[in-house]
């Protein structure tokens, strides 16, 4: 078992854990993820590592509970643990003195986001961070960008904080001449193609991190298969960082909706089971 040292609530449905993994922070990069389990008989979950203190063999998870399984584990508490995390997957971030670069971060892709950033800035560069959200209560990690940002812009869709708007509103303004050398974007599918598109018509590079769904993240059951250049490649093997340009993302959303339903199925019979008197 994997314990649970510190549990923190950053919005009403995503949660901070503090988890004891001393291998996996002794090798962790920017960029990384492992894949986790919640109990012995749970499916596997990518969670990118958000922080890692090697000194303290504790690594940091940012979750946000949409399904059964991300639910549970939200829901644990210190003192409690994972069955099984392994790691560190994928490969590390390609990071590179650019000068002056764009982050984008959309919803709960902005702890993904995070790590990439500091990395950045202690590499040398200018950063400049766009997040976005659907709200105020479900902006998250703000000081903690801020911090490693030489600029800030925080956009909601309500305009409950920060300016209303997207990210793609925000981002302009760092696209013209002259534009910041290349952008990283984290977020949900649509957002990072759209992130993309713009910095293409401006002539910038755009780095994502693709979010596809992953079983074993070591490449042997394909499930994470993406489209780049006209190739078939393995997100967990190959990326999960691709260059923007090459990527199918319509063909990416369109897999990444094929288990909603037994997802919602899954998740009634959760909620019904937690119903039950113990």
């Amino acid at each position: 078992m994997y314990r649970v040292l510190a549990t923190e609530a950053l919005a009403p449905t995503i949660a901070r854990l503090v988890v004891e993994a001393p291998l996996v922070a002794r090798k962790r990069q920017a960029g990384h993820f492992v894949i986790v389990r919640a109990d012995e008989e749970g499916e596997r979950i990518p969670l990118t590592i958000v922080d890692a203190r090697p000194d303290e063999g504790t690594i940091t998870l940012i979750v946000q509970a949409v399904g059964k399984t991300t639910k549970q584990i939200v829901a644990l508490r210190a003192g409690q643990g994972l069955a099984d995390v392994v790691g560190p997957l994928g490969n590390p971030t390609p990071i590179e003195r650019l000068g002056e670069v764009a982050c984008v971060g959309g919803g709960v892709g902005t702890a993904e986001l995070l790590p990439i950033a500091r990395a950045l800035r202690a590499a040398g560069n200018t950063v400049h961070t766009v997040v976005g959200a659907r709200s105020r209560d479900l902006v998250i990690l703000e000081d903690e960008l801020a911090a490693c940002s030489s600029s800030l812009a925080v956009t909601t869709d309500d305009g409950s904080h920060g300016r209303k708007g997207l990210v793609t509103d925000a981002l302009q303004r760092l696209l013209e001449p002259p534009p910041v050398a290349a952008v990283y974007a984290i977020g949900p599918l649509p957002m990072m193609k759209a992130v993309a598109a713009l910095a293409r018509a401006h002539g910038v590079r755009t780095v994502v991190s693709l979010n596809a769904i992953m079983v074993d993240g070591t490449g042997m059951c394909g499930g994470c298969r993406v489209t780049v250049n006209g190739e078939m490649k393995f997100a967990c093997v190959d990326g999960p960082e691709f260059e923007a340009e090459g990527v199918d993302f319509d063909e990416l959303m369109r897999r990444n909706r094929t288990y909603v339903d037994l997802e919602r199925v899954a998740d009634r019979g959760a909620c019904r089971d937690s119903a039950q008197p113990s």
